[in-house]
């Protein structure tokens, strides 16, 4: 794979202006040295969604959406990071460099040609859709009428094994670019003619293209139109195709006009499009895999809400299942994941033809929530009556909570499985021992939410933290012993605020939101916006850049005494040997003249 370096990431933010990106799409008022709106992410009549100039930074009070530019364009325009950093590229007339990884793979400017190869593909297959009498036919039956059709670019691959070959791989270059996506296959053996060596992968299948973010042709998935084995055959992996990725009818469902506030996963290509075309614009499928921790990161940066639906079958229960035990993990207040069992012998595409928009829409009501389907799953053949029985099933249950991350969601469905088995909470956790406790985030995620980095003004170190966010040239500012004086400290947080330095020493950053990006992966970063949020009266380099040193100066003199307890303590239990008794002594007339020493 390849990556966008991030020198161009803070190129990009540090030229980008969100006032204007922003004021694309929402209309902003001039309120003193920022700018106010009504929230485009909720509904209110008062605005109070803000953008900051100075910060390059928005941020909404009423329902705290928070972001920089990227986000915004991530939020409002529905883009994947990427994407988004694409889209405020090709604004500033910028091109987007790639480093290539370890494995070697070229930019994704390389690739243009093939997205252009693969449009080519789309039109050629439509065009064999419109002109052959038993691929429109067979449309027909499956009762697509002609939008739905022109929407999802559905095609035809006539049943020849060069057709697609023939018309597009006329030289070494054209047939490499075809194998490179999926398009031929090269037949093995040494004795098989030149003109013979490849052949068509699609033939005789109803053709679905299968889309990026940006309604690119990636992939397709071919639907054969009489008997045969595979029914449906899609793209193998490519440079442009990786289905543990994508979803089919993501980019449909992010045309729709209507708001985006839930999406139903279903199994099948006809499935999303008979959907769609009934009205349920918000139907996308996964590509022949189980759903992946990936689409889930995915479907939640558009949505709080997703219902799988699956067959009322054997096959379908196990989907189900394994759809679960992915989606664990992404589990956690604030989001609502729901399943939904279709009557036996359905599918979505043939019970939405047999109830309509409104019919279907009653059962997606009716889903079952995360929590009730697997209390349902893992009791379905244990007898709760009984005292084996509730033990067998807490058992069962037990690694599933496992993979739930920490939070109130967590603790929710603990009650929900204690009172299955008729126990406290508590009692439940003790007996279950730490693997059924909700573990303790890692410090690093602890550091803006423990009492000591929030209290009052805060804490020196989230005080510093703050200087640093607001003022990122004021790391440059910080000196070798200053900094490892830190190293010496044990307080919450302490851990990010060395890094925040060491990172803007080593590449120093102009304004806050090249911060903000730099930390996009990382779990820090939504409590490094909400301390970007913080109103200050500080306002130029120079007093920010005093408010930092103070803050340093006293956190030096908190490692002093840290340091000095911590000698303290040994010396009631062994003696200090010699270079810890003259560093003692040091702290010790340090402390009494109240003078901070390295």
């Amino acid at each position: 794979m390849s990556r966008i370096p991030q020198s161009f990431i803070d190129e990009l933010i540090a030229r980008a202006d969100i006032v204007e990106i922003v004021g694309l799409r929402v209309p902003l008022k001039k309120a003193g040295r920022e700018y106010k709106a009504c929230c485009p992410f909720h509904s209110e009549k008062t605005p109070s969604f803000w953008v900051s100039p100075d910060k390059q930074f928005y941020h909404c009070f009423g329902c705290s959406a928070h972001g920089t530019a990227l986000g915004f364009l991530m939020a409002y325009d529905r883009l994947t990071f990427p994407e988004a950093i694409e889209e405020l590229a090709e604004r500033l007339g910028l091109e987007v460099p790639h480093e290539a990884s370890a494995a070697g793979s070229a930019p994704r400017r390389a690739h243009d040609d093939l997205y252009g190869l693969m449009a080519r593909v789309v039109s050629y297959y439509g065009e064999a859709r419109a002109r052959d009498t038993r691929a429109r036919e067979y449309l027909t039956t499956r009762a697509l009428d002609a939008p739905t059709i022109t929407q999802f670019a559905i095609g035809y691959a006539r049943d020849s094994w060069n057709d697609v070959l023939r018309r597009f791989g006329g030289s070494d270059a054209a047939r490499q670019q075809l194998s490179d996506l999926g398009l031929i296959i090269e037949r093995d053996g040494a004795s098989i003619r030149e003109g013979e060596r490849h052949y068509d992968r699609f033939r005789d299948r109803i053709m679905f293209p299968i889309r990026d973010a940006r309604g690119r042709a990636i992939a397709f998935g071919g639907r054969i139109i009489d008997q045969g084995e595979p029914k449906y055959l899609n793209s193998p992996e490519t440079a442009l195709f990786h289905k543990g990725r994508e979803l089919y009818g993501l980019y449909e469902a992010r045309q729709s006009r209507v708001a985006l506030k839930r999406l139903l996963v279903v199994e099948g290509y006809m499935d999303v499009v008979r959907l769609h075309q009934a009205g349920i614009a918000y139907a996308v499928a996964t590509l022949g895999t189980a759903t992946t921790a990936e689409h889930l990161k995915r479907i939640f940066r558009l949505v709080n809400e997703v219902v799988f639906a699956f067959d009322g079958d054997r096959a379908g229960r196990a989907a189900a299942w394994r759809a679960l035990q992915n989606t664990l993990p992404e589990a956690r207040e604030g989001r609502e994941i729901r399943f939904l069992f279709l009557p036996e012998g359905h599918d979505p595409d043939t019970l939405v033809g047999a109830e309509g928009r409104e019919g279907f829409e009653k059962r997606i009501a009716t889903a079952l929530p995360l929590s009730e389907y697997l209390v349902r799953e893992v009791s379905a053949d244990i007898d709760l009556s009984h005292a084996d029985g509730r033990a067998r099933f807490a058992e069962a249950a037990r690694p599933l909570v496992g993979k739930l991350a920490h939070g109130l969601y967590r603790e929710l469905v603990l009650e929900r499985i204690a009172a299955t088995i008729k126990l406290s909470t508590e009692r439940l956790q003790e007996l279950w021992g730490q693997a059924g406790r909700s573990p303790q985030p890692p410090a690093r995620e602890r550091v803006l939410t423990r009492t000591g980095i929030s209290a009052g003004r805060g804490s020196l170190v989230r005080q510093a933290i703050v200087r640093l966010l607001q003022f990122p040239a004021t790391a440059a500012r910080v000196t070798a012993k200053e900094r490892a004086d830190l190293d010496r400290l044990h307080e919450p947080g302490i851990e990010l605020l060395r890094e925040l330095i060491d990172d803007l020493k080593r590449a120093p950053a102009q304004i806050s939101a090249q911060v903000i990006e730099r930390w996009a992966d990382k779990p820090e970063r939504e409590s490094l916006e909400k301390l970007l949020q913080k109103e200050d009266v500080i306002t130029n380099v120079a007093a920010a850049a005093s408010e930092l040193r103070a803050a340093l100066v006293k956190l030096a003199e908190l490692a002093n005494t840290q340091r000095l307890q911590e000698l303290e303590l040994k010396s009631r239990s062994s003696a200090l040997d010699e270079i810890e008794l003259q560093e003692f002594q040091r702290l010790t007339t340090s402390h009494a003249t109240g003078k901070a020493s390295g």
